[in-house]
């Protein structure tokens, strides 16, 4: 199959930072909930590696719950933040189906699986777990950046079984929208699921729903690790 972006429709307006050299690497990375790829683009930017594209895709616009059914782009519907609330299962998954879908496209352009890092932030960090656990390919690596695990009591039974994928997690102390003891409750449920070395939890001070410097230097540090150059 030929790279037509087109047959990929996240990818058709994805927002693309490109490495300097040959890209032997990816970072397909997920936006939160009324944000665009455009909202990050800049901020993974600064970290780049010369080797390594950045995948920044828009989520499509879809009535949300939790906004009083307002249109806005999100990755799934959300019905509230607390960790009993109804989840769209559904939604969730056809989500996780789309990611698949630029993860296979960019292995047949020479990129594969083992060399990509799915990451992302509140909603997109929350589907990025969630497809990285579910997804048949080991990946390089999941950046989840002050999210959860959706439909978390499905597992450890709906993961793939790649229980050696890297998992750095990190996470806002002053976050109020998605309290850090989420997060904490997040890494303890993902060491049940993969390997528990592989999961690295940070939290940061002061930070609310938000990134910071620190955090960035912590994911450029963990890029590096995981899509070192070939």
């Amino acid at each position: 199959m030929c790279g037509n972006n087109m047959s990929v429709p996240l990818l058709a307006e994805a927002v693309t930072v490109s490495g300097t050299e040959k890209e032997t690497a990816a970072v397909i990375f997920l936006h939160g909930l009324g944000d665009t790829g455009h909202g990050w683009a800049d901020t993974l930017n600064d970290i780049r590696l010369p080797h390594v594209k950045f995948i920044c895709p828009h989520a499509p616009k879809i009535p949300v719950t939790l906004n009083m059914r307002a249109l806005m782009p999100a990755w799934f519907d959300l019905m509230g933040l607390s960790l009993d609330c109804q989840e769209d299962e559904a939604g969730i998954k056809k989500a996780a189906e789309n990611i698949r879908a630029i993860i296979e496209h960019e292995a047949r352009n020479g990129i594969p699986p083992h060399r990509i890092i799915l990451g992302g932030f509140s909603q997109g960090g929350a589907l990025s777990l969630y497809t990285a656990l579910t997804c048949q390919h080991q990946l390089a690596g999941v950046v989840a950046l002050s999210c959860w695990l959706p439909l978390h009591k499905t597992f450890p039974s709906a993961s793939s079984g790649n229980k050696n994928i890297p998992i750095l997690q990190c996470h806002g102390e002053m976050d109020v929208m998605i309290p850090v003891h989420f997060g904490a409750m997040t890494a303890e449920k993902l060491k049940f699921i993969v390997n528990p070395q592989m999961v690295t939890f940070k939290t940061y001070p002061g930070v609310p729903h938000s990134s910071c410097p620190q955090e960035m230097a912590a994911v450029k540090e963990f890029i590096e690790k995981y899509l070192p150059r070939i």
